[in-house]
């Protein structure tokens, strides 16, 4: 959007009212997969509800409140078109080693300099979930 000579488009924002349209309820990050049958079993073992869509292509693993979907990528290599997602956890350590003991390729959580203690856990398909506690928890 071009803005007049001087101002900014935060200037231009200011006398529009913030009220908002409508609330957000919950948000669900979508991973491609290249066997979506494979990557139900996978997150099964890590201890997530599955269900996989009638219509074949898609399913849902859901976890503590937490819930992601897997869309099979038909002719394309999924791993092209990576996903991440960022899961807040009362214990990283803990959920690291649950998911190592299931056989699952996970980084171990190591302290940042923003406070979490953050590990990755990489899907089949090279998705990653990243996950972190607060340091010092």
């Amino acid at each position: 959007m071009p803005t007049a000579p001087g101002k900014t488009f935060g200037d231009l924002l200011a006398g529009v009212p913030s009220a908002p349209v409508g609330t957000l309820q919950r948000i669900a990050p979508i991973f491609a997969v290249r066997d979506v049958t494979a990557s139900l079993a996978f997150y099964r073992g890590l201890g997530f509800a599955t269900r996989e869509y009638d219509g074949g292509g898609y399913g849902f693993v859901t976890r503590d409140g937490v819930e992601l979907h897997l869309g099979q990528v038909p002719d394309g290599d999924p791993r092209a078109i990576r996903g991440t997602a960022y899961l807040w956890v009362a214990d990283a350590d803990g959920i690291a080693e649950e998911w190592r003991r299931a056989g699952a390729d996970v980084r171990a959580p190591e302290d940042t300099d923003w406070g979490q203690h953050e590990g990755v856990l990489i899907d089949l398909d090279g998705n990653m979930i990243r996950f972190g506690s607060p340091v010092g928890r």
